[in-house]
């Protein structure tokens, strides 16, 4: 398995702890070659996510779970993650 499945992997299991019904992982790593951080092994990814979990949250404390669900993968293999978070009953991102 290659390193960038491994992350993928990693990051869709941890992401399973927040029973989403919906996950839409892209690895963008490849429009940042050349980049710090891809320099240094960190990739870029762009995630949509939709889960319950995020009812009657504010996208900060969206992305503090996401975040605390992701642990040690965003100091180590995450550079950069682009999110949009919603749950069920939320009008989708135009």
């Amino acid at each position: 398995m290659s390193d960038a499945a491994r992350i993928e992997a990693a990051i869709r299991e941890r992401l399973a702890a927040l029973s989403p019904t919906a996950v839409d992982l892209i690895d963008d790593s490849h429009l940042h070659a050349g980049h710090a951080g891809a320099r240094s092994g960190g990739r870029h990814y762009r995630l949509t996510i939709v889960s319950e979990q995020f009812s009657g949250r504010r996208t900060m404390e969206r992305h503090r779970i996401i975040y605390a669900a992701l642990g040690d993968l965003m100091q180590r293999d995450i550079h950069a993650l682009s999110i949009v978070a919603r749950a069920p009953d939320d009008a989708p991102a135009a």
